[in-house]
């Protein structure tokens, strides 16, 4: 290389020299043993490295390998770090190694290898009277260890963004068709996945946590964390197999089935509502959820039945949990107008002026007509509940105590709540 060429040194910079050879030269004139030696201990450690195919690791990883001892070298002749396209050169192959998929711990272990050996190859050649150059050598390997790990970490983790928004862009896509109702195999292949032979729906109503409404608190950073909790405890029960969208107040949610609906047995739905409940529990917050599930051309039905019967469950003030149509399935009836349902509600009419008698009924009927279990629910003496239902029986002409009386009491509640509503 003609002079003019040559990279320019650090003023007063001093090649450091290794059994009186200036330590570049020693550095480029070992470089094919080097790039064995630095292969060989990648292989030994690297696990990953040892599945990569074997043209991958004498074609690509030699070269890359060569690449950075020539930069190590350049970096002691000249006392400065490589030159930007040389990091360019690192973040792009760490980009590589992101997309085939192997670890970052792995792709920065290598780089601290790969100077390990060079490292130990120095000290080897070495003799007395080496120790400045060892010590200057030794500064310019950690200095530019920092940089080549800086520049590796930066590439790795575009690449994986890349990666990830890629995926969630092809997710959303595949949700997407689903909800329209449209053909979905492209977008299932596109993302990766295969069409599963049905899909729960599940949309959800969740309530705001107290850190949203705390003084001190920014309320948007609260529900942030909230949903990131809900979604995490998502994505551990599902297996990162359910496709979503959410909002820290809600959103609908597809988890994959492995039969098709008509086949779904009971069990499932409780496994279902246990992963309503455990994220509930994660986001610190209630969560109101109703489910249907559809084959995949069905799922855009099963979403809009899943939404009714989510507004049923919430103009009829049941708790939190899971609910299916089967569960509501009087209420969601009589939440559809026609002429008998003003009647039905007009039968516990006379009881309007006396709220403590409809909260009475209404309690005593969602507590399985246990008259103790109502007056624990309304911290009554067990009498008081007793003259409170002989009230209602004597203003509506129904009793709850006859089988007869109590499915239209049952009806004429549900009926009340819907026309309020």
């Amino acid at each position: 290389m003609s002079s003019h060429n040559a990279p320019a040194q650090v003023t007063g910079w001093h090649v450091p020299t290794i059994g009186g050879v200036p330590a570049d030269q020693r550095l480029l004139a070992a470089l094919p043993e080097l790039v064995r030696a630095v292969l060989a201990a990648l292989l030994d450690a690297l696990p990953t490295y040892r599945r990569l195919p074997r043209e991958q690791v004498d074609g690509e990883l030699a070269r890359t390998t060569e690449r950075r001892v020539r930069a190590l070298a350049r970096a002691v002749r000249t006392g400065e770090p490589a030159p930007d396209e040389e990091f360019t050169t690192v973040r792009q192959t760490a980009a590589r190694r992101a997309e085939e998929g192997l670890p970052l711990d792995a792709v920065l272990l290598a780089h601290h290898i790969g100077l390990e050996v060079c490292w130990d190859w120095m000290t080897r050649q070495a003799g007395e009277g080496d120790t400045p150059g060892l010590l200057t050598l030794h500064r310019l390997l950690l200095d530019h260890l920092r940089q080549v790990t800086a520049a590796a970490g930066a590439g790795y983790f575009e690449e994986r963004r890349t990666m990830v928004d890629e995926r969630h862009a092809a997710r959303n896509a595949l949700l997407g068709a689903l909800l329209d109702g449209t053909p979905a195999d492209e977008a299932a292949a596109r993302a990766g996945l295969r069409l599963a032979p049905g899909y729960a729906v599940l949309v959800l109503s969740v309530d705001d946590h107290p850190d949203e409404h705390a003084e001190d608190v920014d309320r948007t950073v609260a529900g942030r964390r909230k949903l990131r909790r809900l979604r995490a405890e998502l994505d551990h029960r599902t297996r990162h197999s359910a496709l979503s969208v959410l909002a820290a107040d809600g959103g609908l949610v597809l988890v994959p089935l492995d039969t098709r609906p008509t086949d779904l047995p009971t069990a499932e739905w409780h496994r279902l509502a246990d992963t309503v409940a455990a994220t509930a529990r994660a986001a610190g917050a209630p969560v109101l959820a109703a489910g249907a599930a559809a084959e995949p051309s069905g799922v855009a039905t099963a979403a809009a039945l899943a939404y009714e019967v989510l507004d049923v469950a919430r103009t009829f003030g049941r708790p939190p949990g899971l609910y299916r149509l089967d569960d509501l399935l009087l209420e969601y009836q009589l939440s559809r107008p026609g002429h008998a349902r003003p009647r039905l509600a007009a039968l516990i009419g006379p009881l309007h002026g006396a709220g403590e008698l409809l909260t009475t009924l209404r309690t005593h009927l969602a507590g399985g007509l246990n008259r103790r279990h109502t007056a624990n629910a309304l911290h009554l003496h067990p009498n008081t509940v007793d003259y409170r239902l002989r009230r209602i029986a004597a203003l509506t002409g129904l009793d709850p105590a006859r089988p007869a009386d109590l499915l239209r009491l049952t009806a004429a509640v549900a009926a009340h709540d819907a026309e309020r509503a």
